[in-house]
């Protein structure tokens, strides 16, 4: 065992699923973001500015006389400065939608801060003879960030499966939850089965329960495509049950919709409540599998999938999911965290750009973008977030100051996980021992008190692996013969796991 050990670490990197997942926000995770923020439309008549690329350069420090030089940890953590790497963007401004092409310019819109050891950092590619005599700890593994001259590091956060059905029994009735995630945007979708085999779906955007019925003919769906949708006689029996019984069934779109809005936006004009409707039916019922109106067809095949799973554990065909498995778990790393707050930031500062050049136009100057830029305002959003651990939407205490008490346990910091739960609360099953822990999660070490069995830690021979491009897969699927395949069952493609590599090496 001890030479399988020293095998896996003198190959493996006790921090390189920290490291792995930051290079990829780097390298894909901002180009997304601006794919979702790709176009300025202020309140100017044909005026609008088309965002076209964004780059990261590695990290430099601006010295008291304006020279610009590289920098390397051990000087930022020594000079109380932060280890950060300037942030460029390039535009175009657009007139009735057409780019000039000779006004492609780029800016400088901030900075964000560099993990050390990543492909941003000096010291990733340098030998142990180049740290040494560049001041650098030879053996140090690298994974957190030198924020003011404080290490720091972002804690892994244990999520439940995105985009995956799981059923479970609560009060008598049996219900199917999905937490439908796209970039940024979380909705929380269920649909209960109660005692007398009636489907209720709730979803954020409505108050109250709707009738599952009501629901799927307002996404376009008849009755003989609920019927034909369904492959097992048990959710057969209880959509004909739910049929009868709900007064959707025989109606027209016009009623469908009239229903709904009174069910829901009661005291509203008819003009306004189709058009909430409609804009609750594409943004937040199940947003993962699309946000415009071709998708709702997709998502009313979904939600027959959900009641069918609750029609089946109710019926004990299936079992109740188990929210502590661990192949219902997902964790966020680095890079996942920090998608999520430069998001948010970006959006921020994007807003403050639209606002400036709104305000120069008023006063009848031109609209520049470089003008209306100030780049301290994104950069110290990041910065505030990452010094005080207070993320955007989501719990506190994600950045940490790393513990350096000793090396050993500068590593184990490195490599814990946050359980997104309250510390206060009870939580018996969710603190104990999963079986399934055994090999990705170190089974003792955990913090005594209030927090016991939410702070965990990773075993030294656990990673987690990294994310799937789900149409990669899909089209492989799809290139077997005879073999039939449902998109909207593959929405759960892009995941990380945690797997135990102990299996793997012992069997090599």
């Amino acid at each position: 065992m001890k030479e399988l050990l020293e095998s896996y670490l003198e190959s493996n990197s006790i921090v390189k699923h920290q490291i792995d997942s930051y290079n990829r926000f780097i390298s894909k995770g901002l180009k997304e973001i601006l794919e979702l923020n790709s176009v300025i439309t202020p309140n100017i008549p044909d005026y609008s500015i088309k965002l076209l690329d964004i780059r990261v350069e590695k990290p430099v420090v601006i010295e008291p006389d304006s020279s610009t030089r590289a920098i390397l940890p051990n000087e930022a953590l020594i000079r109380g400065l932060t280890y950060a790497a300037p942030i460029y963007l390039k535009y175009v401004p657009m007139i009735k939608g057409i780019p000039k092409e000779v006004d492609i310019k780029e800016t400088f819109i901030g900075e964000i801060p560099v993990m050390v050891k990543s492909n941003l950092c000096y010291t990733s590619n340098m030998t142990e003879e180049q740290l040494v005599e560049n001041g650098e700890d030879p053996y140090d593994p690298g994974g957190y960030f030198i924020i003011k001259g404080t290490e720091r590091t972002l804690i892994a956060v244990e999520d439940v499966a995105q985009n995956k059905i799981m059923v479970a029994k609560e009060k008598g009735n049996y219900v199917a939850r999905v937490f439908s995630s796209i970039e940024g945007f979380k909705s929380k979708c269920t649909v209960t089965r109660d005692e007398n085999g009636i489907f209720k779906v709730l979803f954020p955007g409505v108050e109250s329960s709707i009738d599952l019925i009501l629901l799927l003919r307002a996404l376009g769906m008849s009755k003989d495509d609920m019927l034909n949708s369904v492959s097992d006689e048990y959710t057969y029996n209880d959509i004909l049950v739910n049929l009868d019984s709900s007064e959707a069934s025989d109606a027209n779109i016009e009623e469908v919709y009239d229903m709904l809005a009174k069910q829901v936006y009661a005291g509203q004009n008819k003009e306004y409540k189709q058009k909430r409707i409609k804009k609750e039916l594409d943004e937040y019922l199940l947003p993962h599998i699309g946000l415009s109106e071709d998708a709702r067809k997709e998502k009313a095949r979904f939600l027959l999938l959900m009641a069918a799973r609750a029609s089946l554990a109710y019926h004990h065909k299936i079992k109740p999911d188990d929210k502590d498995h661990f192949k219902n778990k997902r964790l966020r790393l680095a890079g996942d965290l920090l998608f999520d707050l430069f998001l948010h930031s970006f959006k921020l500062f994007l807003r403050d750009v639209k606002y400036h050049i709104e305000r120069n136009v008023m006063r009848e100057r031109k609209a520049n973008f470089n003008i209306a830029v100030n780049p301290d305002a994104l950069t110290d959003r990041i910065l505030s977030a990452m010094g005080t651990g207070n993320w955007p939407n989501g719990p506190s205490g994600i950045s940490q100051v790393l513990d350096r008490i000793n090396f050993i346990s500068s590593l184990a910091h490195l490599r814990r996980v946050k359980s997104p739960l309250a510390k206060r609360r009870t939580n018996f099953k969710a603190r104990d021992v999963h079986g399934t822990q055994i090999g990705k999660i170190c089974i003792s070490e955990t913090p005594e008190g209030i927090e016991v069995g939410l702070t965990k830690y990773l075993a030294i021979m656990a990673r987690v692996t990294d994310d799937v491009d789900a149409s990669i897969v899909l089209n492989k699927i799809k290139d077997i013969k005879g073999f039939k395949v449902n998109e909207y069952y593959l929405h759960n493609i892009n995941e990380k796991r945690l797997i135990d590599e102990s299996d793997t090496y012992g069997k090599q």
